[in-house]
């Protein structure tokens, strides 16, 4: 799997895969009014222009097919920046194992993105896609949020931190 930027050469492969697994979430997506499947999409083309100009967003593409892409931006909390992740999207219909090594994959990249722009925090929510790469980041897991502090903040940061056997129970 290579993660890389998305491109304007993705934006038609980004907007199916993003309605895949909005239709894989949810069975009734299409009969919703129109307004309520506007406001869920994530890949309309000035949120693909932002996300592909972000640095800290990518998409998971093997043999030239997506499968599965992460939206991020950098934002100010307080007096410094973090990483914010918006979305990750997975192909609805790989198998478990496949979507859960794309997602640590496209986590990885992004809190390597952060890093590498001297951004020492990247916040996520902890959705079903990103459990594992939650505990794979050694995260710092808030109920169904997650930081993962990059550099020395890691040792003072609040929560419980993840190690690579053990995911609490997040609030299910």
């Amino acid at each position: 799997m290579r993660y890389r930027v998305p491109t304007e050469h993705d934006y038609d492969a980004l907007h199916a895969l993003d309605l895949a697994a909005l239709r894989h979430a949810d069975p009734a997506f299409d009969t919703l009014p129109d307004r309520e499947r506007e406001g869920r999409i994530c890949t309309t083309l000035p949120a693909l222009k932002f996300y592909e100009r972000s640095e800290h967003s990518f998409v998971a593409e093997d043999d030239g097919v997506l499968h599965g892409f992460i939206f991020a931006q950098s934002v100010w909390q307080g007096d410094r920046p973090v990483v914010l992740v918006r979305t990750v999207a997975l192909a609805p219909h790989a198998q478990p194992d496949a979507q859960a090594a794309t997602a640590e994959g496209l986590l990885h990249a992004t809190v390597k993105s952060a890093y590498d722009t001297a951004v020492y925090e990247v916040h996520f929510a902890v959705t079903p896609a990103l459990e594992a790469a939650a505990v794979a980041e050694g995260a710092h897991v808030l109920g169904r949020y997650a930081v993962r502090h990059l550099g020395t903040r890691a040792d003072t940061a609040p929560g419980q931190k993840l190690g690579p056997s053990e995911l609490p129970e997040l609030g299910r």
